[in-house]
């Protein structure tokens, strides 16, 4: 999967190759895979609970065609939680990076997702990820309360300072009390909202 690759870091994970194409749509992967999807003109995501999409783990060329119809993909989001054991989220880490690269050097192109739990994950989960480029982050599920809003923060500001992204999108909400400092600074946003607030918002209307 990860032959010829370049890799980085104390614990070499293999370095994705950040697509120049910024989205303007992202489907889930689940959906993505449905026989109802015919709309290809967007990124496949991953922000979903990882059982949706660990088949693309087990067997990635069964997916392959099918990915390739789309823009691009943004690289794999599975879970790190803070009282997963380290080992456990650095390989979680890894097989994201991992699944990247293999779609990238299968013709995909793709945007390296990050995802970070606490102080303990920022010394693997930036590597393999370019800098001064575009990343993708999740929030849905992560800023919710106090204590997931201040390990959040945490993560965010140790992202910037060590990739400088030019663009940061974001699946689930970007409230200003986050992200309006590093608008200031000069950094695009890009959000999308999460297809569970879209359900919410169309059920209450």
């Amino acid at each position: 999967m990860v032959a010829e690759t370049e890799y980085e870091g104390n614990i070499e994970l293999p370095k994705i190759k950040t697509s120049n194409q910024i989205p303007e749509k992202v489907t889930s992967f689940s959906r993505a895979m449905s026989q109802k999807c015919n709309d290809f003109n967007c990124f496949v995501m991953f922000y979903e609970h990882d059982i949706r999409f660990e088949r693309l783990w087990n067997n990635p060329k069964r997916y392959l065609n099918k990915l390739k119809k789309f823009k691009g993909v943004i690289s794999p989001d599975f879970s790190l939680y803070r009282n997963m054991p380290l080992v456990m989220q650095m390989w979680n880490t890894y097989r994201g990076r991992a699944l990247g690269v293999w779609l990238q050097n299968n013709g995909i192109e793709v945007i390296p997702n990050v995802r970070f739990s606490d102080e303990r994950s920022f010394s693997f989960c930036f590597d393999g990820v370019e800098k001064n480029k575009t990343i993708a982050i999740g929030t849905h599920g992560c800023i919710k309360n106090k204590v997931d809003r201040l390990f959040f923060k945490t993560g965010i500001a140790v992202l910037v300072k060590q990739l400088s992204p030019k663009t940061i999108i974001v699946y689930g909400r970007a409230p200003d009390e986050i992200f309006k400092k590093y608008k200031n600074d000069g950094i695009e946003i890009v959000a999308f909202e999460s297809e569970f607030a879209k359900s919410r918002r169309q059920v209450d209307a």
